[in-house]
């Protein structure tokens, strides 16, 4: 089952500071959250659902600007 498209997945890897060997789904969560606002430093707090939800939208938006910058 594919979570995530190969557009999603070009852009996390982009926006992302460095990448793991092994692309996880962990990996992805924590990307997302990272667009959302979500904050490195503090691994001892949960991601939560607000700030996955913003990250998810944002990633939404820049693989719409991306696909829109590549049509014309």
């Amino acid at each position: 089952m594919e979570i995530l498209n190969p557009l999603q997945i070009k852009v996390l890897k982009a926006k992302s500071p460095k990448l793991p060997k092994v692309l996880t789904a962990g990996w992805a969560v924590e990307a997302i959250a990272r667009l959302g606002g979500y904050l490195e430093h503090r691994h001892r707090t949960p991601i939560g659902i607000q700030v996955l939800w913003r990250g998810w939208l944002k990633l939404h938006d820049l693989c719409e600007g991306l696909q829109l910058a590549t049509e014309t």
